[in-house]
């Protein structure tokens, strides 16, 4: 079986090792540089701490504003139950290519890379490209926010499309999501005393058995629905002759577009009381495309013989960067649209068809040409 140079980037990008926790995306990150410039990119490495990176790459850039694509180099752990492969092998079987990362998201991001690559003639005549390729997305894309704080850095971009994992099929918007930790205080005293203790484990108990009536009181999203709230965490107490002088309950709101984060933490806040102190932990906003945008339309056109049928409006109700580069490079119309399978990400044994990826060279690389036209 031939290898394409995109499914071959794919399995040099798995077998880098960039759970997060901590990242390490700097090894990743310069993979990615080097094939870039070699193939007449200027790549500008943005440092994010210890051991991970940031790149920008850029080429062309003529007339008009440029086509951006984004993928992020950072992967979730591994998870408890064994794999039945390397995680960090990318191996190849069949028509899958396996690995922590192939669908979420190194296989969409070599795509793209390969894609600019082999259309890099069209886009050094044309509007040229920007290809943000990001650290820390998992765990807040704090690696894409820390890009958005470098003035004149980004810069404004025509479209924008994030490879996150859709089977190829383009989704025009996405849930935000707001992270919350609600913190519980009592007074301690002995476990054979608790009359002179304030139990913080059973005030939150209270707290979390409320917020299963809590009503968000929006109107449902005609796409992406409406938003939700899940109880994530429970912590509380230190020894079981203790009475607990605090617990910790996490919460995942996803929300939809049209929501202030803030309203929903006041609201959240306001509907449990005193009993709770509200914190955020994790605050992106939803991210929505009218479907009727004449990009999104070209968009559709041009997936419609790739995937066999017209593409109808559809969202993620997972969040991506463009949370944070949307807004920063002047809300240019978004797709999200990756070769990954969503339902891989984050799973043990995680794969990524490798049809999927050269099919997704093959569509970045028409929309490449439609935008240089």
């Amino acid at each position: 079986m031939t290898i394409s140079p995109a499914v071959a980037l794919t399995q040099a990008l798995i077998r880098q090792n960039t759970i997060n926790p901590p990242g390490n995306e700097a090894r990743c990150a310069v993979l990615v540089a080097k094939r870039l410039e070699e193939n007449g990119f200027t790549v500008t490495a943005v440092p994010f701490g210890k051991e991970r990176t940031n790149l920008i790459a850029r080429i062309g850039g003529r007339d008009a504003l440029p086509l951006a694509f984004t993928g992020h180099l950072d992967t979730v752990p591994l998870g408890s139950q064994p794999w039945s492969v390397d995680p960090f092998g990318g191996d190849v079987e069949g028509d899958r290519v396996y690995g922590r990362g192939s669908s979420d998201m190194k296989g969409g991001v070599a795509a793209f890379v390969e894609a600019c690559i082999a259309h890099r003639t069209t886009l050094e005549r044309g509007p040229g490209t920007v290809l943000i390729i990001t650290a820390g997305e998992e765990t807040g894309s704090e690696g894409a926010y820390h890009l958005c704080q470098q003035e004149g850095l980004l810069g404004a971009a025509g479209a924008l499309i994030v490879a996150e994992p859709t089977s190829n099929t383009p989704l025009v918007g996405h849930k935000g999501a707001l992270w919350l930790k609600a913190v519980a205080r009592g007074v301690t005293a002995h476990g054979s005393m608790p009359e002179k203790g304030e139990n913080a484990v059973v005030k939150a108990a209270h707290a979390v058995m409320k917020l299963t009536d809590f009503d968000f009181n929006v109107q449902r999203h005609g796409v992406l629905g409406g938003p939700t709230l899940n109880i994530g965490t429970f912590h509380g107490g230190l020894n079981t002759n203790s009475v607990p002088d605090y617990a910790e309950v996490s919460l995942d709101i996803r929300t939809v577009p049209g929501q202030a984060h803030v309203s929903v933490r006041e609201m959240v806040g306001s509907f449990l009381g005193d009993a709770m102190e509200i914190s955020p932990i994790i605050d992106v906003p939803a991210v929505w495309t009218d479907p009727g945008d004449p990009w999104i339309r070209r968009v559709f056109e041009i997936m419609a013989p790739l995937l066999g049928a017209m593409p109808a409006p559809q969202g993620a109700t997972y969040f991506t960067d463009a949370s944070a580069l949307t807004p920063a490079m002047g809300r240019p119309p978004t797709v999200i649209l990756g070769p990954g399978e969503a339902a891989m990400a984050h799973q043990t044994d995680e794969y990524c068809l490798i049809s999927r990826i050269d099919q997704a060279v093959e569509a970045y690389g028409r929309l490449i040409e439609d935008w240089s036209k």
